[in-house]
């Protein structure tokens, strides 16, 4: 929005150019019309003067002589005396006419240079009002002033309504009673309820957890306050508790209504974590932050919506009822949340009948809703590029590729080798994707280059959402992510750098089994995890490990066991379907990418040896995948 004094500023700016402006010109005008002496008497001496006359000013001795040339033009000398000019003029042998004496302008020599005085007074009177009063109002232009004031915005009129939130059924009919008191907090008071003073709204990022705290103020038609957790924050101690102040304040005159801090964690933190101690300024915000929400004032009528996908940092003050009484757990949304959420996102959209959004949302099992609407807004660039008024199934399955592995980069130069490398080692995962009874179908086999230094991928086909995963899946997870380094070996008798992420994914895989999850049989059903993501500054850090260095040993072990263990197993599944790997190798370096119904048809084929690829003796170079 524009300030009001903003236009008065201008007009200032522009009278003081103007007097600026206007002393220029004349300081030029009169430094160009300046006729020295030596000039006229030497214009005099020459001939060239045919007439001077002689103009006194007002109540002055002095004035000027115009001096007109033979050449028509006319020069002015100023004088001191007029008298004694007009007599030093006959002496030269000239005949000065003496002018009539100029009446004084009264407005031009007086009144004009007041009225400017004036004008400039006022306009500086008028912005040095108004800029006070912007240092009292919250704005841009007078952060300095007001530090202490809230950053939240108010939003009145809200457009978004339950019904836009589509997959979260549950957690929709868990804020029901929020909307409900909110419109009619009798029904609640009058059998002795109290209404939770806040909501927890936790889950991964791009799960919905914003648009449900809009959707609910938009239902309950009460002001909603919007603030990030890190606008409390400043460098100044004090400030962030200042703001907390100002937000309670200023939501207590709007109430009922709705306060709802994004990503709390950044004010929210564990006390006690911190090199400052207990006067850092994070936790002086957290102890007013908890002091409003229930302290010895009360803020009936305000509740506090805070959404976050770290709740295990949050200090446990904040958590407890009375502060927080209410946690909502807001998960990716299964098979048929996914397809409500394409409906939604699909509706301005137009679909050729050969899109399914079904078949889209059970092939996108652990997509959140903002991984839906971004595969389809991909989706309808893509259509655009094309020259298209319409979205095909093709887009989708191309933007699907393009938001789960990276963007395709088919003018990447590659020599034939790595070609052939990258085909073998992708065609390793695809077998052991199809053969091994729990891993999900193959969807995709490329070897085209994708974002990042990968070579190729193999994309699966997920066909169920699992809530957990049991023992026998995660070594299979292992086995498939060691297929392409056995491919390799088996093939070219030497190994690649392609498979560092393989291998690194399948030893995280493994150390979770044993330290996390209690699937070794040597070390038992005990939990070894020390949280190495979560360590906090000045409580954590020199944190000894919850076991010996005799532990740490036989824990490596374990690991290596599971790993080679799972090596061994996958070479021999894929040692018993060396035609088909040479098959799909054959494939791919054919037709760069291959479906499932092209893979899954080389194990149908008969079962004749295939030739094998003609391999360069060379070893291998090193290449990602």
């Amino acid at each position: 929005m524009e300030k009001k004094g903003s236009g008065l500023g201008l007009v200032f700016v522009l009278v003081v150019l103007l007097l600026i402006g206007g002393i220029i010109i004349s300081t030029l005008n009169f430094q160009k019309n300046t006729y020295t002496r030596g000039q006229f008497e030497e214009d005099v001496k020459n001939g060239q003067v045919i007439k001077v006359t002689v103009n006194q000013l007002q109540n002055s001795n002095g004035g000027s002589v115009t001096v007109e040339k033979k050449d028509g033009t006319t020069e002015t000398l100023y004088v001191t005396d007029v008298t004694k000019e007009t007599e030093n003029l006959r002496k030269l042998g000239l005949d000065p006419y003496v002018g009539a004496v100029p009446k004084d302008n009264w407005f031009l020599n007086h009144m004009l240079p007041m009225l400017i005085v004036v004008i400039i007074c006022i306009l500086f009177f008028v912005l040095m009002i108004n800029a006070q009063n912007a240092a009292m109002n919250s704005g841009p232009t007078s952060k300095m002033m007001n530090f202490g004031k809230s950053r939240a915005r108010m939003i009145k009129e809200n457009k978004y309504r339950l019904s836009d939130v589509a997959g979260l059924k549950e957690e929709k009919e868990d804020l029901e009673e929020i909307i409900l008191f909110l419109k009619n907090p009798e029904s609640f008071t009058k059998v002795g309820a109290r209404i939770p003073k806040g909501v927890l709204l936790e889950g991964p990022p791009g799960t919905g957890k914003t648009l449900l705290a809009k959707a609910i103020a938009g239902e309950a038609e009460v002001p909603f306050y919007s603030i990030s957790g890190s606008d409390f924050v400043e460098m100044y101690v004090g400030v962030g508790a200042s703001r907390v102040r100002d937000l309670f304040e200023t939501a207590s005159e709007h109430k009922p209504c709705i306060i709802f801090i994004d990503e709390i964690d950044a004010v929210a933190r564990r006390r006690g974590t911190g090199l400052g101690g207990g006067h850092d300024e994070k936790e002086q915000t957290l102890n007013q932050l908890l002091v409003e929400m229930d302290g010895f004032t009360e803020n009936s009528g305000i509740i506090v919506l805070a959404a976050t996908n770290r709740v295990d940092i949050l200090d446990p003050a904040i958590l407890r009822p009375g502060r927080f009484d209410r946690k909502i757990m807001v998960g990716r949304p299964d098979v048929q949340g996914r397809e409500e959420i394409l409906n939604v996102h699909a509706k301005n959209k137009p679909l050729s009948d050969e899109v399914d959004l079904k078949h889209i949302a059970q092939t996108t099992a652990g997509f959140s809703g903002a991984d839906l609407e971004n595969l389809l807004n991909e989706s309808a660039i893509l259509a655009a590029k094309r020259e298209r008024s319409y979205i095909v199934q093709q887009d989708i399955n191309d933007s699907m590729i393009k938001v789960g592995i990276g963007t395709e980069k088919k003018s990447r130069l590659v020599s034939e080798k790595e070609r052939k490398i990258t085909a073998y080692h992708e065609s390793g995962h695809a077998i052991l994707f199809h053969v091994l009874p729990n891993m999900d179908p193959v969807y995709t086999v490329s070897i085209i280059p994708t974002g990042g230094s990968a070579a190729g991928y193999t994309m699966p086909l997920p066909e169920n959402d699992n809530m957990f995963r049991t023992k026998k899946e995660m070594m299979e997870d292992i086995m498939v992510s060691l297929g392409g380094r056995i491919a390799e070996d088996l093939i070219f008798g030497d190994i690649s750098t392609g498979a560092s992420s393989d291998i690194k994914s399948a030893t995280a895989t493994a150390r979770s089994m044993v330290t996390k999850f209690g699937m070794s049989e040597s070390l038992g059903c005990i939990n070894y995890g020390s949280d190495e993501d979560e360590v906090f500054i000045g409580r954590d850090l020199a944190k000894n490990r919850p076991y010996s260095e005799k532990v740490a040993g036989e824990i490596d072990e374990e690991v290596k066991r599971i790993v080679a263990e799972c090596y061994s197993e996958a070479e021999k599944i894929i040692k018993e379907h060396m035609d088909v790997l040479h098959k799909s190798a054959a494939l791919l370096l054919e037709k760069e990418k291959i479906t499932r119904d092209e893979f899954e048809a080389l194990f149908n084929e008969d079962q004749a040896p295939a030739e094998s690829i003609e391999i360069p003796v060379e070893s291998a170079e090193s290449t990602e995948n």
